[in-house]
């Protein structure tokens, strides 16, 4: 098993499976608000600029609702960012945990493209799993490096590992820029913030929020992390996982009987 976090938890609070619902409840929002309110709003522009004799409607009030459900949407990927750190810690085996979501991230990209590009394969955005994946083959790079070098030899080899382990955190980002993934270089380079504070609590938390500084209110997503418990709660992994295609593809088929399905939003 890989290091475990020296943090003191509460007896109460919130477990993984909680905090994974608060996630997904606001990720859910955001993406109801990009695919079908944000469809709807593309579309209006689409009629008053192409069908002069079509009467201007007020999108004023589905303006500002479609404005708030992607700020809701802004909470839900620190908290997966958070969990995956965990769910890495704890890990008893990091290759499957990494195989896994591998394996759903591309399983997702159909659905992805088609909730947000309207076509069944883009490769100019690709999906959150993306990179989730790259953080985690980014933190199983730098775990290595820690066992293998710094453990062995702390005064001799600290320095290389040190080096090492940046140009690890550089070569994720750069992968996650380069493959254009949702949330890119910024997002691993803040999983690798929450990772390598994990032992401190309170340190971690003040750095996740500051991570995220770029994009509010992304730093309230730490308000329900603070009270986590460090138990798992409900053993639901797979449905979990399976919610993020799904939804998507429910999402397209909901854009695409209400007639703008062709429509890309991204």
């Amino acid at each position: 098993m890989n290091s475990a976090t020296n943090m003191i938890r509460p007896r109460g609070g919130l477990s993984g499976s909680t905090l994974k619902l608060i996630a997904i409840i606001t990720m859910f929002v955001d993406h109801v608000g990009a695919a079908i309110l944000g469809r709807m709003l593309l579309t209006r522009n689409f009629i008053n600029t192409q069908v002069r004799t079509v009467p201007v409607m007020d999108y004023g009030a589905l303006y500002d609702v479609y404005h708030l459900m992607r700020s809701i949407g802004r909470i839900a990927f620190p908290i997966f960012c958070f969990l995956l750190v965990e769910g890495f810690s704890r890990t008893r085996d990091a290759k499957k945990y990494a195989l896994r979501l591998g394996s759903f991230a591309l399983v997702s990209e159909v659905p992805f493209d088609l909730a947000f590009k309207a076509r069944f394969l883009e490769l100019q955005y690709q999906n959150v799993f993306f990179t989730l994946f790259l953080g985690l083959l980014t933190m199983m790079a730098v775990d290595w490096m820690s066992h293998r070098v710094w453990a062995r030899n702390q005064n001799v080899q600290g320095l290389i590992c040190f080096v090492f382990g940046g140009m690890m955190v550089v070569i994720g980002c750069l992968l996650a820029h380069f493959l254009h993934t949702d949330y890119a270089a910024r997002g691993v380079l803040c999983i690798m913030v929450l990772y390598l504070t994990r032992r401190w609590k309170t340190v971690q938390l003040l750095s996740g929020a500051l991570s995220f500084f770029w994009e509010m209110p992304a730093p309230t997503a730490f308000l329900p992390v603070t009270f986590y418990n460090g138990k798992r709660g409900l053993r639901w992994k797979y449905a979990f996982y399976a919610f993020y295609p799904v939804h998507l593809l429910l999402l397209y088929l909901v854009s695409f009987f209400l007639g703008f399905g062709e429509i890309a939003v991204f």
